[in-house]
């Protein structure tokens, strides 16, 4: 017993935290984090400058006619068409954002709160399908209705997530046939 009280005895406390050093660290990391902060914002400026070339966004027209499909629920960016990581971030394209979306014989427009909203004139739509992925978005295949369109001679690919999945189906059909409605009109009037 006394082997036992003679090493509680000897046991000396632990040493005291040297504050100085640990904050030192933790205000270098703060500082590593700021900085990583600062170049992503850096880059994403870099990129919309690079693509200052694109031309502003159309708005909708004052009357675009009778909604022929309604849509609410998540625009998760633009990129160029094919390329699904080459996000698109000039004229707040890449910002994600909620979304209602409205078809009419006019073309598709996009209403975003609190993001700049914009509108696809018909003979601008080029293909509406069903995708996994979109910008660095990656769902279930079919989980995202991709509309590619074009914009100041440039091809984009725009990516939307409805609300109730199930409505996209309906939506990449009603855009592909008024794709092939409009391209035939235009070819017989030629």
């Amino acid at each position: 017993m006394t082997t036992l009280l003679e090493l509680a005895a000897e046991k000396e406390s632990a040493d005291v935290t040297d504050w100085a050093a640990r904050l030192g660290w933790v205000v270098g990391l703060l500082l590593l984090i700021a900085l990583v902060y600062w170049l992503m914002r850096e880059g994403w400026k870099w990129r919309g400058t690079l693509q200052s070339d694109l031309p502003e966004l159309p708005a909708a027209p004052t009357d675009p006619g009778p909604a022929t499909l309604e849509l609410s629920g998540r625009y998760h960016g633009s990129t160029t068409a094919g390329q699904w990581l080459d996000r698109i971030v000039a004229h707040g394209l890449g910002t994600r954002s909620r979304v209602e979306l409205t078809l009419t014989d006019a073309g598709l427009g996009v209403v975003r709160p609190g993001a700049t909203d914009f509108f696809v004139p018909v003979a601008q739509l080029r293909e509406a399908r069903l995708d996994k992925g979109i910008a660095g978005k990656v769902l279930a295949e079919g989980g995202l209705l991709i509309v590619t369109w074009e914009h100041g001679g440039k091809l984009l690919d725009s990516g939307f997530r409805a609300d109730h999945a199930a409505e996209q189906a309906q939506w990449v059909e009603a855009i592909n046939n008024m794709i092939n409605t409009t391209s035939t009109t235009e070819g017989t009037a030629r």
